[in-house]
């Protein structure tokens, strides 16, 4: 419906408001009411000017049509002091073409303010009516180019989140094929139990990723995890895993605790105590998880690419809502991670 009005009745419109408008301040200065003149030439001035808006407005979207295809709707200064400077010439020649001799052929002839009305009033609304239609333009255009950036921006995102995580999966490879290679020589039953959960490792790392999980599949992934690791680890391991029973639809992005828990396997030493703690608590959940290292490595930190990888998916997934910190206390590596999650 709205189209509909735009494209129909807003060109008479116009050409009536120009009309009306000229025709009233040249009474003004000639002190003549048109409403009293003969009403044929009221009606073929009113009728000219009606076909004066459509011309005008079809004359005015060609222009910008053009605009558009020459400068690809690209806002510059530049830019928006040509188009005036087209719209100036285009109005002149129309309101020339129909107006001027509409004044000369009535009334009094063409007189000096009629010329100055005609080439005036159009003129005014007919930037009035460019303001409109470009900002209208570019706003648009302006609105499409940031959605553009925005979407360039989260494919470039998700295109590192991507290899981010598929960093993991190297390590994971190796050291589950080396469990099982061991395993074979020992135990063939038990080497076929672990083949069976580091299949279904394998199967939820490759197809049950979504862009979050429930709290519940990451828990029973890293308890599948663990179970593996324990089988290649020292007889010494101590080993406790205290989980919130009321983790369980929370949604997060998956992987998040696997390289603690896998650092944590990979640097323990010393008295060989591993904690690992998962908690909810408001507004989010807690992990945190505490192994004893040697006591020659106390100095330096445990970590490398996989803590890397995951402050950078943290600072990608929870800009803002997490918290991560490490640190070393006696003999003992302690990571810690706060997330917050949607009430």
């Amino acid at each position: 419906m709205l189209k509909f009005l735009w494209k129909y009745i807003f060109p008479a419109c116009y050409g009536l408001l120009v009309y009306f408008t000229i025709r009233l301040l040249a009474d003004a200065n000639s002190g003549m009411r048109f409403w009293e003149r003969w009403w044929v030439i009221n009606a073929i001035e009113i009728s000219c000017s009606i076909v004066m808006g459509y011309f005008f407005v079809w004359m005015f979207h060609r222009l910008y049509d053009y605009f558009d295809r020459k400068w690809h709707m690209v806002f510059s200064y530049r830019h928006i002091t040509r188009e005036l400077w087209y719209v100036f010439i285009v109005n002149l020649v129309v309101q020339n073409l129909f107006l001027t001799p509409m004044a000369a052929l009535t009334d009094d002839g063409l007189q000096w303010y009629d010329l100055v009305n005609i080439n005036i009033i159009p003129l005014f609304y007919a930037f009035i009516y460019y303001g409109i239609k470009r900002s209208s333009t570019y706003l648009q255009a302006y609105i499409q180019h940031q959605l553009q950036l925005e979407k360039l921006t989260n494919d470039q995102l998700q295109t590192e989140l991507k290899f981010l995580k598929a960093q993991y999966h190297p390590h994971f490879l190796f050291n589950a094929l080396n469990t099982i290679y061991f395993q074979m020589d020992e135990d063939i039953g038990a080497a076929k139990k672990t083949m069976e959960q580091f299949a279904e490792l394998l199967r939820y790392q490759l197809y049950d990723q979504q862009d979050t999980v429930p709290v519940r599949q990451e828990i029973q992934y890293l308890q599948n995890f663990i179970e593996l690791q324990k089988i290649r680890s020292s007889s010494k391991l101590q080993l406790s895993v205290e989980i919130d029973a009321q983790l369980q639809e929370q949604q997060i992005y998956p992987l998040l605790f696997l390289p603690l828990v896998e650092n944590a396997f990979k640097y323990i030493g010393g008295q060989y105590r591993l904690h690992i703690q998962l908690q909810q608590q408001s507004p989010g959940i807690r992990f945190r998880i505490t192994n004893s290292v040697p006591a020659s490595t106390t100095a330096t930190r445990p970590g490398g690419i996989g803590l890397e990888n995951l402050k950078r998916r943290l600072a990608l997934l929870y800009p803002g809502q997490h918290l991560f910190a490490t640190h070393i206390q006696e003999d003992d590596f302690i990571a810690e991670l706060n997330l917050t999650l949607p009430a």
